[in-house]
């Protein structure tokens, strides 16, 4: 550990140098640098982020020294601000706030107005004080210190106050006077005797039981879960702000807000935010008020027109963080007697739709360059681009029924439809069987795993900067908060909306682009850069910010993108998206069309060869006209064709009826049938009769599919298309057998080429999906031009897991450690990676020249596709819709 454990800010303290946020966390390093900028900052000190990794490996003690170091700086403040913490007459408040390396927002805990008792209160009445503001603050700080470091269940603070509120006829806890404050407090001081220990009474004792209550919080379930789901360390601990309080609660000429120096839903330029009046921060974040909008268009002239003073300043003071951080900045600020403060300046948190905007625009600001622009968006940020809107007319419907049951504020881009889920916990359980929309009055840090669950949110309460709408721009979820008019009540389960109600478990739709609510289920449509895109429509700002990001993003990536596609459809998006190719084209797909299957489950139970060639006659044509469909949708690019992989009992039929069916129309016995779907059956059929060991005893069926492939590419050719097939064998394990279908394969396109007249080249590769083809690659490598990863059995071979089984446990396996991702949403580096890595080696050494690719879904993850980068793949291959996000991913991988 350093030698020193404080660290001042604001007055005369303030740190010199670039503050470090790994040992002052975000807060305490944005507070320091703002105090070096001469930004108006509450002085204060931060306690670094090793006193709280000291105090996990310690048992909760701290080191020596630690007390003094606090003590000092404390005075220090108590010197600058002219106040004594503890003094009666004119008593010294501080807050007490978390602060990790990582934004975290609303995980951990805070305290505010610490430096209060009865004594205190009663001396500063004495002295001319204002007693409601006293108060006031008496009873936020036995609440919060109640919840947060007695553990007195929060909700039974709410409880007091709704009832006062009640009993004074008043709807805000604005309203209520100084003798009903005394009247909550009383309450507050007995509902935490009730739970045991008593509220301390001594302010240093408060303050260390808020210090360590925040440590201790770094811990707590809903941090533990957030930094699950956002992939962050558990190690950078938190660091620990103690700040002087100023007011937002003192009176009308005091308020408190959130701002962003740009807006984080549109990334539109411009301080957007919102700000209560007679408020303390909490009250904006937590919703339990509906702010107002800061923006001069607002209906009274926004903060500008209430306290232009202050709003000027804050407009500057965005300017300047902005351009000092280059990045849009989330700031929190009070303005007490009119003055502005401010609490803290980070990174703004912001949609896909935002995140792009804003990177494109700083690089046409000059802010940033275009390879730093790339590094600003998230690659699963781009998701949201592309996620569906409702359909206009269908909306229009909806609203003309009488359906829109309320609007909102639109939180968070995109359209979702679900049943309503009234609690965390319902969500999660209930998005196990389809879609799911978190309906709660306002959302809390504990809802994080419903809110990760759930297609979207919508809350009664809060505003644009409220909890839900930031989690839920962090999570890229569709999200309406305050939506006033709903009441919702979880323990009837229900909302209403005046007299029409709304069940768990009922349909509702939520646009979070405008705010509406409608009862039902609305079909969405493609998103407005999806229709410029496919459609040809004119382009949008979003749209032209999309297609310049990922221009950028080509000419900085070294890995070429494919697209994993089985028909011209598909094909067509993903080369809109920017495919360069089809990395898998899977023929099996092809064989369930209504109109082949028939012909397929022939040449299955064909009894002789001449009934089985009769079948494969028929499927012929109809393989050709499949490949001559994506060959031309690829033009130019190449085409990847896997040969047939799943095992032939399941193309048959299943139950009775099914197999008495299909044996009349082939003319059999039923039971003859069965006898053969019950002979092909296999035990475990992942690792069975399948694959390259089909193509070995049955090759007919491989023969048919080849020239399929090679009669397509030759009409192609005739009408001047350019055409690159490329044959795929699957599940080889050993030299032999991709020999013995090589040999095959080769055979067939000299045949049919030779019939054509034809000299096509068509190189012939293979998949690494089974362990033993990664350890004997270069053995492989010498009759392969190519090798294409297919890491999602490669992964269930490795692991011994079944990706159809697996959820039995491994989301245990998850929460306790034991893995620390889903390997089949980002590969495992240390297993599965290593005979990716050997088989690249391995298959180099054999074949200098050979091409290497990765076609299973770790293709379009951003962490695979870095690990895919370093290992020297030349592609990976997606499903189209991720096309974008792993050019994005390729592109930021060669800047790591």
């Amino acid at each position: 550990m350093s030698q020193r454990y404080v660290f001042p800010f604001g007055g005369d303290g303030a740190v010199e140098g670039k503050p470090d946020k790994s040992l002052l966390g975000g807060k305490g390093a944005g507070l320091a640098e703002m105090s070096q900028l001469g930004i108006p900052v509450p002085p204060g000190f931060t306690i670094s982020t090793e006193i709280c990794r000291f105090y996990q490996q310690n048992d909760g003690n701290y080191p020596a020294g630690l007390e003094d170091e606090v003590a000092q700086n404390l005075a220090r403040v108590e010197r600058e601000h002219g106040k004594t913490f503890g003094n009666g007459k004119d008593p010294l408040l501080v807050s007490v706030r978390s602060g990790a390396p990582v934004s975290m927002p609303g995980m951990m805990d805070t305290i505010l107005n610490l430096g209060l008792n009865d004594e205190i209160i009663e001396e500063a009445i004495a002295a001319g004080a204002d007693s409601r503001f006293l108060c006031d603050c008496y009873r936020r700080l036995l609440s919060m210190y109640g919840d947060v470091v007695l553990k007195v269940p929060h909700s039974e603070f709410e409880k007091v106050l709704e009832e006062t509120r009640d009993r004074q006829g008043v709807e805000t806890d604005a309203e209520l006077s100084s003798d009903a404050l005394l009247e909550v407090i009383s309450a507050y001081k007995a509902k935490i005797a009730e739970h045991g220990k008593p509220f301390p009474t001594d302010p240093k004792e408060q303050l260390w039981g808020a210090i360590t209550a925040v440590f201790e919080s770094w811990d707590n379930r809903r941090a533990r879960e957030y930094r699950r789901l956002q992939g962050l360390s558990n190690d950078m601990g938190t660091a620990v702000n103690v700040q002087v309080m100023v007011f937002g609660n003192r009176g009308d000429d005091c308020a408190t807000g959130v701002a962003f120096s740009r807006n984080p839903a549109t990334g539109e330029k411009g301080i957007f935010g919102e700000y209560l009046i007679n408020a303390q921060g909490e009250d904006v974040v937590a919703g339990i008020r509906t702010p107002q909008s800061i923006t001069p268009e607002a209906e009274n002239g926004g903060m500008s027109g209430q306290f232009a003073p202050a709003y000027r300043i804050l407009e500057d003071v965005c300017r300047k963080l902005e351009k000092e951080r280059r990045d849009m900045q989330d700031v929190e600020f009070t303005v007490d007697g009119g003055r502005l403060y401010m609490l803290q300046t980070r990174n703004g948190k912001r949609t896909g739709f935002a995140a792009v905007r804003i990177a494109v625009d700083m690089v046409d600001e000059g802010l940033i360059e275009s390879s730093e622009a790339v590094l600003r968006v998230e690659p699963e940020q781009l998701s949201q681009l592309l996620a569906p809107v409702f359909d206009l007319d269908q909306k229009k419907e909806a609203i003309d029924r009488g359906d829109r049951v309320a609007e909102g504020l639109p939180a968070g881009p995109g359209a979702a439809s679900g049943r309503i889920a009234l609690s965390a916990e319902r969500a999660a359980e209930m998005a196990t069987e389809g879609s799911v929309i978190l309906v709660r009055a306002e959302t809390s840090p504990e809802d994080i795993v419903g809110m990760h669950a759930a297609a979207g949110i919508l809350t009664a309460r809060g505003g644009m900067t409220s909890h839900a709408a930031v989690v839920a721009r962090g999570l890229g979820k569709p999200c309406v908060v305050g939506a006033g008019s709903l009441r919702v009540d979880e323990e009837a389960n229900e909302i209403r909306v005046d007299d029409r109600v709304l069940r768990e478990g009922d349909e509702v739709s939520i646009d979070g682009s405008t705010g509406e609510v409608l009862a039902g289920s609305l079909v969405a449509r493609e998103s407005e850069v999806l229709q410029v895109l496919m459609e040809g429509r004119e382009e949008t700002p979003v749209s032209k910010a999309f297609t310049r990001l990922l221009d950028w993003a080509d000419d900085l990536r070294r890995l070429d993108v494919r697209t994993n596609a089985d028909t011209p459809a598909d094909a067509k998006v993903a080369r809109a998206f920017g495919a360069e190719g089809i990395g898998l084209c899977r023929t099996e797909h092809m064989f369930f069309d209504e109109e082949r299957i028939g012909w397929v489950r022939q040449a299955i139970v064909a009894a002789n060869q001449e009934e089985r060639e009769r079948a494969l006659e028929h499927l012929l044509p109809m393989q050709q006209s499949d490949f001559e469909g994506i060959f031309e949708a690829m033009a130019a690019l190449p085409v990847t064709v896997r040969l047939l992989d799943p095992p032939l009992h399941e193309f048959l039929p299943k139950g009775e009826r099914a197999i008495a069916e299909l044996a009349s129309q082939m003319g059999m016995e039923a039971g003859q049938l069965a006898d053969v779907v019950d002979r092909l059956s296999e035990t475990n059929p992942m690792l069975g009769h399948r694959g390259c060991r089909l193509g070995l005893t049955a090759p007919d069926i491989y023969v048919m599919q080849v020239e399929a492939i090679a009669r397509a590419a030759v009409n192609l050719a005739r009408r001047g298309i350019d055409v690159k097939p490329e044959i795929m064998v699957p599940l080889v394990g050993s030299k032999t057998e991709m020999e013995k279908l090589r040999s095959m394969i080769e055979e067939t396109l000299t045949r049919v080429l030779s019939q054509e007249d034809s000299e096509l080249a068509i190189p012939i590769g293979t998949m690494i999906e089974v362990p033993r083809a990664a350890l004997v690659a270069d053995q492989i490598a010498t009759y392969a031009d190519f090798f294409s990863f297919g890491t999602n059995d490669l992964t269930q071979m490795t692991f011994g897991f079944s990706r159809d089984d697996v959820g039995s446990f491994l989301p245990r396996y998850i929460a306790d450690g034991i893995l620390p991702d889903d390997p089949f949403a980002s590969i495992d580096v240390d297993g599965v990676g290593q005979l990716v890595r050997l088989a690249v080696a391995r298959g180099r050494e054999s074949r200098s020249n050979i091409k290497l690719g990765v076609c299973g879904e770790h293709g379009g993850d951003p962490r695979s596709v870095e690990f895919f980068d370093g290992v020297g793949l030349d592609y990976v291959s997606c499903s189209p819709y991720r096309v974008p996000i792993a050019r994005l991913a390729a592109a930021r991988a060669q800047q790591s």
